[in-house]
């Protein structure tokens, strides 16, 4: 049977945030399995080997996580980021001399791709690449990064994005075709909680506290809002966690003590997304830069519409599916008229696109698709 090396620096380990970067990857791993034998590698707190019939995670022991917070332009995550390097390049050379891989398959771009780049040179291993916007919107704009990129990117046998526009900025780096591979996960289909059909309606938002998301401009929507509005909104629930946590927590003590109905939390499993999704009317995604959201995915599939700003792929998506509310553009007072707009209609009006939404974005088929184009070409 043919073996995949999964090469990710997202995985589920029980850390704070790792279950929303990696839900998504797990079942893709688990899916990927019953087609080929799988073998994950990923960073956790502590490294560990936990092996089934046809899947294996082997973690390797990184000095911080969630990885995603980590900046090259902060003097004190040098020595993690050196560190996270190192072993993730000691974990796939290990596997690769103990128990050599057909294919690789790297999420993501860096430093995924540069491990499985060494693979190629050291051992010829093969590889494919699946790009995520945090890798490419990012770390693409620093120039000696970039350059790595290109070559990481230029050399595998397959590129994928998870998203239209981000499959452009990777040909653009790349100078090579890149593939849509859409990023999804399993998740519960049920509404948990009955949908209304009339105001007050229940609002939710599901994500890392980070400028890219947007969290501020929802805030900031929020505040915008009038008290005839607030009376359309049965609660705000907001989760997650990140680096505008300080922030997060002023502006939401201060729009409940001017009436706001708002309930914070930190990050949530699969299994607390999927129940949050389901007891909203409306999910917002107020994102600055993004491609296809996982959580648009997620929606779709448990019938809850979207309110969301009109950034990467996301108009082309509300074009194609009608599934929400998209602002006008990518600001505070866009949104809030958006969420105005949302506030007067029945979410039950966006069933259909939904659901055409949820056949769409299905794991299965995104396995077959992997498989079937990255073993084209090259003999396992």
């Amino acid at each position: 049977m043919t073996h995949i090396a999964l090469l990710t620096t997202s995985y589920p380990d029980g850390t704070p945030g790792s279950e929303a970067a990696g839900g998504f990857v797990e079942d893709f791993a688990e899916a990927l399995s019953s087609k080929a034998r799988v073998t994950v590698v990923a960073p956790a707190r502590q490294g560990a080997v936990n092996a089934s019939a046809e899947l294996t995670v082997r973690r390797f022991s990184v000095p911080r996580l969630p990885l995603s917070l980590l900046s090259p332009m902060r003097v004190s995550d040098w020595w993690p980021i050196i560190a996270t390097l190192r072993r993730g390049q000691q974990a796939i050379d290990q596997l690769t001399q103990q128990d050599r891989p057909d294919h690789i398959f790297a999420l993501w771009a860096l430093p995924s791709g540069h491990w499985a780049n060494v693979m190629l040179r050291r051992h010829g291993v093969p590889y494919s690449i699946w790009s995520l916007g945090s890798d490419i919107w990012t770390l693409g704009k620093i120039p000696l990064v970039r350059s790595r990129l290109h070559h990481v990117l230029n050399s595998a046998h397959r590129c994928y994005a998870d998203g239209f526009a981000l499959g452009e900025a990777v040909q653009a780096i790349s100078g090579r075709k890149c593939e849509f591979l859409p990023s999804t996960r399993n998740i519960t289909f049920k509404k948990i909680a009955e949908v209304r059909v009339s105001p007050p309606y229940r609002l939710a938002f599901l994500g890392r506290w980070h400028p890219n998301k947007g969290i501020d401009i929802l805030l900031n929507a929020l505040g915008l809002l009038s008290e005839n509005d607030w009376q359309n909104i049965s609660e705000v629930r907001i989760f997650g966690g990140g680096p505008l946590e300080d922030l997060v927590m002023e502006q939401t003590d201060n729009l409940k003590r001017l009436g706001g109905k708002i309930t914070v939390g930190g990050y949530l499993d699969k299994a607390g997304a999927s129940a949050l999704i389901g007891w909203a009317d409306y999910l917002v995604l107020p994102s600055r830069i993004e491609s296809i959201p996982v959580i648009f995915s997620d929606a779709a599939k448990i019938g809850t519409p979207l309110i969301a700003t009109p950034i990467g792929d996301l108009p082309r998506l509300f074009e194609d599916y009608r599934f929400g509310v998209l602002a006008s553009e990518a600001s505070s007072a866009a949104l809030a008229d958006a969420i105005k707009s949302a506030l007067v209609k029945k979410p039950a009006d966006f069933s259909d696109g939904l659901q055409r939404a949820r056949e769409d974005f299905s794991i299965p088929e995104i396995v077959d698709r992997f498989l079937s184009e990255s073993f084209c070409g090259h003999s396992t």
